[in-house]
């Protein structure tokens, strides 16, 4: 228990010391970069109803799943999905940015709650925000222009919003711009897609949500190859740790079944892979965890917030 402790508080550490030498590093740096924002699933954590360990105690730095994209050169800022924290992501974003409160755009990933939610703050009752841009696919375009209370943003020009399309790729500023891709997922209301984030010198593909890999039109395997970094669905570890629901009904690929699909992959490419948009009972969350150190030990990451990334 004692080693478990101190093992804990070395990690703590090591993830605070690497925190300020990267915001330090950003502050001087005018390349683009992308900085980690929330890691969590929609419901976050601790997570409405839930009466386990994982969710008896408020931790700040658990959040809903979100990315930040800062070039600094064009006094630009990014928010990739508006989740439910985005109004503490918007703060971590300008620590790190040193920009206006403030973001110059939101990319949308789909509509279930964790990824657009966040764009009720954007109204008359919070920031009561003027033509933020709002990149969206044609279903999702259509279910905000259609369904209160996100039609009224848009009629009261709080948000413009600005039409994706499949593997389209398009310019935020002139040394980012994004790609997205349709993937498959439970589309009640949108499309679901990812994004292939472009900048400079490096790429990232973000995949935060997808029913299993081998449903997609796309090899991940190959998606992998192409990008410096891949944060990519990591929902559940195995079905054990949701005992209270049916996992068929929301299906996600278990981290276990991705690491033995990467197996093979050489160390290069396994040291790109970090698990992203976790559920409140995934035993990934506690740093101290067998299965935590396990893929760990086999060369793989769990995104944490607040880490950065030279885009």
């Amino acid at each position: 228990m004692i080693r478990r402790f101190l093992f804990s508080i070395i990690l703590m550490l090591f993830f605070e010391k690497s925190h300020s030498q990267s915001l330090a590093t950003n502050k001087n740096n005018q390349d683009p970069f992308l900085v980690i924002l929330g890691t969590l699933q929609d419901g976050g954590s601790p997570h409405i109803g839930c009466e386990k360990e994982c969710c008896k105690k408020i931790d700040s730095n658990k959040k809903v799943v979100s990315l930040g994209l800062v070039d600094k050169a064009s006094k630009k800022q990014f928010i990739v999905e508006a989740s439910p924290d985005i109004t503490s992501q918007i703060k971590i974003l300008n620590e790190f940015s040193g920009n206006k409160n403030s973001v110059d755009g939101i990319l949308l990933s789909h509509a279930h709650i964790g990824h657009y939610s966040g764009l009720m703050y954007l109204g008359k009752e919070a920031k009561n925000a003027s033509n933020i841009p709002v990149y969206a696919m044609p279903r999702m375009k259509s279910f905000l222009e259609k369904n209160g209370p996100w039609s009224q943003l848009v009629n009261l020009k709080n948000i413009e919003i600005k039409e994706l399309f499949d593997k389209k790729e398009m310019t935020l500023t002139n040394r980012i711009s994004v790609i997205p891709y349709q993937v498959p997922h439970r589309d009640e209301y949108s499309e679901t897609i990812g994004f292939k984030i472009i900048g400079p010198n490096k790429t990232a593909l973000f995949i935060p949500d997808i029913d299993k890999w081998e449903k997609w039109e796309m090899k991940i395997v190959e998606m992998i190859k192409e990008v410096d970094y891949a944060f990519i669905d990591g929902t559940f570890w195995d079905p054990a740790e949701v005992n209270n629901r049916n996992i068929t009904e929301i299906p996600h690929p278990l981290v276990k079944e991705s690491m033995l699909k990467f197996s093979q992959l050489p160390s290069t490419e396994k040291n790109k892979i970090w698990f992203i948009h976790l559920n409140h009972t995934n035993p990934l969350l506690n740093l101290t965890t067998n299965e935590y150190k396990d893929l760990v030990k086999k060369g793989f990451h769990v995104a944490a917030i607040k880490q950065v990334f030279p885009l």
